[in-house]
């Protein structure tokens, strides 16, 4: 997520997100076509300005329940959200921090076990203690030292970087590559990655961004790369606003990102999405979920944001038993799921 600081559960305007759309299909059409359909379960990302910061207080982990509800509805990927830093606090050449990755495995195992795929994400948007990231081979060295813990778990998929933003575009080609670089060193070879761009990964500026020019040459010698793009609907989208532009948004900003896509032979999944709990926005969600079927030889999958346990009342919550989403916007898409 974007154009946001998450501090003590709560959420404070501080950034941005990008936003995508649909269109409605009887529920009892399941044409789903998609490898990858889930939920970002956000928790151990919050209280990002306080670090390391105590869990119960500043962060919490998501809940094993949770996990179990959004499985019987069909889920079967949950991208887990983290901080580099709290993994590895003195620095990123450094060793983990054994009480949070007990945290982390404990979450990623339980997703596993259900079958389900684990998106390991640190949510750092390029940064390291709220510093651009110039250290390639340190990021590299991150990413080596924690891949390795995961590198014999099928189930789990990494995530280079949470939403890149206002950086130099070699610099995010470089540490997307050394990412991959240190992932497969450590020894996992068979896990797909997820890359992603400048820009906040949106969607909709993904060639204007430059995104597509400049990571198009990313190399993995597992050939297992997918890019991660991310897609809110509301007017500038920042994913901070109930409305959505039209009943066609979502599609409309995809667009250029699927001609990209199928010009280049690439794939791509919705790693972020969602709109307000009202008939625009869910026609505009349904209708890109659709568009996104139609293209399934390029889009592999979406992920809604956001589930956890502290939303509270947030306008895009997808935590069972009840919140926002969860009540208002999960029924209409059951076909995608």
């Amino acid at each position: 997520m974007r154009f946001f600081d998450i501090v003590l559960g709560a959420v404070a305007v501080g950034s941005a997100v990008a936003a995508p759309a649909g269109d409605a299909q009887p529920k009892s059409k399941k044409a789903s076509k998609f490898q990858y359909v889930g939920v970002n379960e956000s928790g151990a990302e919050f209280g990002n300005k306080d670090l390391p910061g105590q869990l119960g207080k500043h962060y919490t982990w998501p809940v094993h329940s949770t996990i179990d509800t959004m499985v019987s509805k069909g889920f079967n990927t949950f991208r887990i959200p983290f901080m580099m830093e709290r993994l590895i606090p003195t620095k990123m050449t450094g060793t983990v921090n054994s009480t949070y990755l007990q945290g982390l495995e404990d979450i990623v195992s339980y997703v596993t076990s259900k079958g389900a795929f684990a998106v390991v994400d640190p949510h750092n948007f390029g940064r390291y203690y709220d510093k651009v990231i110039t250290d390639v081979d340190g990021f590299k060295a991150w990413w080596t030292t924690t891949a390795k813990i995961f590198a014999s778990n099928s189930k789990v998929i990494f995530d280079t970087n949470n939403e890149y933003h206002d950086m130099d575009q070699n610099l995010v080609f470089k540490l997307n590559q050394a990412a991959i670089d240190g992932i497969r060193a450590a020894g996992a070879t068979t896990q797909t990655i997820f890359v992603e761009g400048n820009s906040y990964s949106g969607a909709w500026t993904w060639t204007s961004s430059g995104n597509g020019a400049s990571l198009l040459n990313l190399k993995d010698p597992s050939d297992k790369i997918i890019y991660e793009m991310h897609q809110y609907l509301d007017s500038d989208g920042s994913g901070t606003s109930t409305a959505c532009v039209s009943g066609t948004i979502g599609q409309e900003r995809l667009q250029a990102a699927t001609a990209w896509l199928k010009a280049n032979g690439k794939k791509a999944v919705l790693g972020e999405t969602a709109g307000g709990s009202n008939a625009q926005c869910i026609k505009a969600l349904t209708g890109m979920l659709s568009y996104m079927q139609t293209n399934s030889d390029v889009w592999t999958g979406w992920l809604w944001w956001g589930g956890g346990p502290w939303w509270g009342d947030y306008i895009y919550g997808m935590e069972p038993p009840s919140s926002t989403a969860y009540n208002g916007i999960l029924p209409s898409l059951q076909p995608y799921i």
